[in-house]
């Protein structure tokens, strides 16, 4: 049986985005399957109308985003959207959208980029994390 990584991405920032896609890389690359729950600030991120002008940082690091975000160009370090691209090229990676944020905010499926798979509700993300053999809430 595959292993499992279940990943929560409760934030939209930059760093934690980054972050959430550089450990779902680790897991796929150790040939485990990928389940990702986007939900709350999470998901405008992945808005078609964010996802590329997002620049924001975590509240602690916001004074370095400037530099970071600088650094990262120089060095041709992909964008959090590369990543989570890359990602799901690789192996089994599965990004769900929070049903119940959706429906608060009159937000579609159609309004997000187009690695989503699909939009479900806690409960079901819920079955699939109690199968992973790691958790993670960013």
């Amino acid at each position: 049986m595959t292993e499992k990584m279940a990943l929560v991405l409760f934030s939209g920032s930059v760093d934690k985005l980054l972050a959430g896609g550089i450990m779902a890389g680790g897991a796929v690359a150790m040939d485990m399957e990928v389940d990702i729950f986007v939900t709350f600030w999470g998901l405008v991120a992945f808005r078609k109308d964010q996802v590329n002008v997002n620049q924001r940082m975590s509240k602690e690091f916001e004074d370095m985003a400037p530099a970071l975000l600088q650094a990262m160009q120089a060095k041709h370090y992909p964008s959090w959207i590369d990543t989570f691209r890359k990602i799901r090229s690789m192996g089994q990676v599965r990004i769900h959208l929070c049903s119940m944020t959706m429906d608060m905010m009159g937000w579609k499926k159609e309004d997000f980029v187009d690695i989503v798979d699909d939009v479900i509700g806690v409960g079901s993300f819920i079955e699939m994390a109690k199968e992973a053999k790691v958790s993670l809430f960013l």
